[in-house]
């Protein structure tokens, strides 16, 4: 041991024992300040990978309004979105536990409008006045249904645009050579267009003389 906690030393490391209960005890030598540095951020990549499931609670009446029924299942799917189980609970009061259907009617709308994206992990049951269901996130049905989603999303897209996602075949040479003897034959056309006509004079009318200037008259001062 003394030998050990020397050479430690002299490698500026820590003798830390690692089986105290072995016969020697049995120590390494190491940096123990950087082990426990690691040990901690494994210690927390391990917590941010594991996930934590947590049992929510969401309560109906037999004789609940539209209104709250809404409101309250909208709850149950965010919690299923989030990752979380769901327990159902019909809460029965006085004689309508002697109708134990209307609570089963509720159950099943919940898991029916549902069922895309979570399962039924406890099935419907009643224990004294309270009739209980678990729902539970499965996430098989959940990428299939976000699967159908983008592909109903794409094929809207191509219905609204048809060009959109297709391109133009490539011309054949017959029609490229189509095309440039169409443009030749325009910019033929356009430059006799554009060239002056040559000037012709202009034809004098028969039985007319042409106008001849007046006869300048002399003074004769004399």
């Amino acid at each position: 041991m003394p030998d050990a906690l020397t050479l430690a030393r002299n490698l500026e490391l820590d003798l830390v024992e690692v089986a105290p209960e072995a016969r020697p005890p049995v120590c390494r030598i190491m940096d123990y300040g950087k082990w426990k540095y690691e040990d901690a951020q494994r210690a927390k990549e391990s917590r941010k990978k594991s996930t934590r499931v947590v049992v929510k609670e969401m309560k109906y009446r037999p004789k609940i309004g539209g209104g709250d029924f809404e409101t309250k299942t909208k709850k149950v799917e965010k919690f299923l979105h989030d990752g979380h189980k769901v327990k159902i609970t019909i809460m029965f009061r006085g004689r309508e536990v002697t109708h134990p259907q209307l609570g089963r009617d509720i159950l099943d709308r919940i898991a029916e409008r549902t069922e895309d994206y979570a399962k039924v992990e406890a099935m419907p049951r009643l224990e004294s006045r309270n009739m209980t269901m678990v729902l539970g996130p499965d996430t098989k049905k959940a990428k299939n249904q976000k699967a159908e989603e983008k592909a109903a999303a794409a094929k809207s897209a191509a219905g609204s645009d048809p060009g959109a996602g297709s391109r133009p075949a490539p011309p054949t040479p017959e029609q490229v050579e189509a095309v440039r003897a169409q443009r030749a034959a325009a910019a033929e056309a356009s430059a006799a267009a554009e060239t002056p006509a040559a000037e012709t004079p202009a034809a004098e009318t028969p039985g007319t003389a042409a106008a001849e200037p007046p006869a300048e008259s002399e003074t004769d001062n004399g």
